[in-house]
């Protein structure tokens, strides 16, 4: 079987130089015309291979601090991948967000037994900043909270892709426009099932918590109609 490359041999060469700095007894990367020296590159050869790696969120250029690599995430590169898919067509959302569904559901009771007293009590605050919001006679839509709700529940699931893909789907989210108002009793049930969920894991009742997240998920198919 014929091997397949991800990346050209510049490209890869150039990831491996990065790797092996940062994993030195002295952990600082040289600055680029050091590293075109090291590497025979011309300097904008090392620049387009820097601009590679910053937008897959490999390093961080800053002034007078010089390049840093940054840890693993896996949000830059799957962010940029779904912003062009549905920019090129916005089904694409559709799908990315049924998986996003599924991602949930799987995860969610392997998570919220990871969340020890300070993260309820960090859920509970949420959703009472969002029912406050939705409460006011000038009304703020809680998209942030919403955000921050979902994430909070999954935050401790090691697992980086999972972490990624649903950090992803709220950029997303924001890109398509659904943090933008629809109607103030959509967004009350939505938040009654917030604080529902939140009771319901308080108390352990995992089970029926479960079964309010995917009612809840299955409210953006309502929303659309």
């Amino acid at each position: 079987m014929k091997r397949k490359y991800f990346l050209s041999e510049k490209q890869s060469t150039f990831l491996e130089y990065l790797l092996a700095h940062a994993n030195s007894v002295e952990p600082k990367i040289p600055p680029i015309k050091q590293i075109g020296i090291d590497l025979g590159l011309s300097t904008p050869n090392v620049r387009e291979l820097m601009e590679l790696a910053r937008n897959m969120g490999v390093i961080q250029i800053q002034p007078r601090v010089g390049i840093t690599l940054l840890p693993y995430k896996f949000t830059p590169a799957v962010t940029k991948s779904v912003y062009y898919a549905i920019k090129s067509n916005l089904e694409y959302f559709n799908q990315f967000s049924e998986l996003r569904n599924h991602l949930e559901k799987a995860y969610f009771i392997q998570s919220i037994n990871l969340l020890d007293s300070n993260d309820l009590r960090e859920l509970q605050k949420i959703v009472e900043k969002a029912k406050s919001k939705l409460a006011r006679e000038s009304i703020q839509i809680p998209h942030q909270e919403h955000r921050s709700f979902h994430m909070k529940i999954y935050q401790k699931t090691e697992n980086i892709f999972l972490q990624g893909l649903l950090e992803a789907y709220w950029d997303m989210y924001e890109l398509v426009g659904l943090d933008m108002f629809t109607g103030l009793t959509y967004l009350k049930r939505v938040w009654d099932y917030h604080e529902r969920i939140t009771s319901k894991i308080i108390k352990k009742n995992y089970e029926e918590a479960f079964m309010l997240l995917s009612e809840h998920i299955d409210l953006i198919y309502e929303r659309d109609e």
